[in-house]
């Protein structure tokens, strides 16, 4: 009878802890889940506003002449200024062009150019054209590259932390997958997205269980996004809670299953002894 008691005793509290940890229904933690399988459609958001002010750009030229090009690359500057040729003027030791708050930068040669809202495929043929045109490089060929493409994910995911990003295009998802992707208290529904550009913050929402996720234009991050993930309610519930509460049910669980064992062992023991 004893036995019996610590048995569905130790079984209640075991519920009890199973409850407390429980997680969301399929369809809460489910990302759009309300699209439809196999099917498609075009893609019309735009992922970039263009270059925007602070950006750090890597502008690289080539050539079939390559010593053509020395004056236009940084690198090769590096290299020139320490074997002891002085580098043209406009040229930098720091790797990367910053744009200014003005939306320009400073190109060897070419001088101040303005950059701001251009795509880097149009900076590059800008630049291209002009050192054709004015007669630099006549077969010149020009990479524009962002370096500095960064995004801060906080909140409840696995990884908090900040992002480099190759290239310039990032997806929501694409964040979330180098940070661990959210925790199962991750709210799914109302992802918050910190966005500042040309002198103005927008905080904006997205919805990862629909497929209207896609439309929205925070869908696709820009440099310097901040995406926050907002624990559920259930979390929020259990918030004020001893943070150790885990643990103490998890060593009551193990103390409770020693004793209901020794218990056991005991009656048995007992039992054995009454039959000699």
């Amino acid at each position: 009878m004893k036995t019996n008691l610590l048995r569905k005793t130790y079984l209640m509290v075991a519920l009890g802890m199973l409850t407390l940890v429980s997680c969301g229904t399929p369809q809460e933690i489910a990302y759009i889940h309300d699209a439809t399988r196999d099917s498609s459609e075009s893609i019309t958001g735009k992922f970039t506003k263009g270059i925007q002010a602070n950006d750090l750009l890597s502008i690289y030229v080539e050539s079939e002449t390559p010593a053509a090009t020395v004056p236009f690359n940084q690198e090769t500057n590096k290299i020139a200024m320490s074997d002891g040729v002085v580098m043209n003027p406009g040229s930098s030791a720091v790797s990367g062009y910053l744009v200014s708050n003005e939306g320009d930068i400073t190109f060897p040669v070419l001088g101040k150019v303005h950059v701001l809202g251009m795509t880097h495929s149009e900076l590059a043929d800008e630049l291209q054209h002009r050192l054709i045109s004015e007669g630099h490089i006549l077969d010149a060929r020009v990479t524009v590259r962002l370096m500095n493409f960064t995004v801060s994910v906080l909140g409840d995911v696995a990884r908090p932390g900040t992002i480099k990003a190759s290239g310039e295009r990032l997806t929501i998802f694409e964040a979330l997958s180098m940070v661990g992707d959210l925790t199962i208290y991750g709210q799914r529904h109302n992802i918050t997205v910190i966005r500042e550009e040309n002198g103005m913050r927008t905080i904006g929402e997205l919805d990862l269980s629909s497929k209207d996720v896609f439309e929205s234009p925070y869908y696709y991050l820009h440099q310097n996004d901040v995406v926050y993930v907002e624990p559920n309610m259930k979390k929020k519930k259990t918030a004020n809670r001893d943070p150790m509460i885990m643990t103490y049910i998890t060593t009551g669980l193990s103390i409770l299953s020693s004793l209901t064992s020794m218990f056991y062992y005991y009656m048995m023991v007992q039992r054995l002894s009454k039959n000699d």
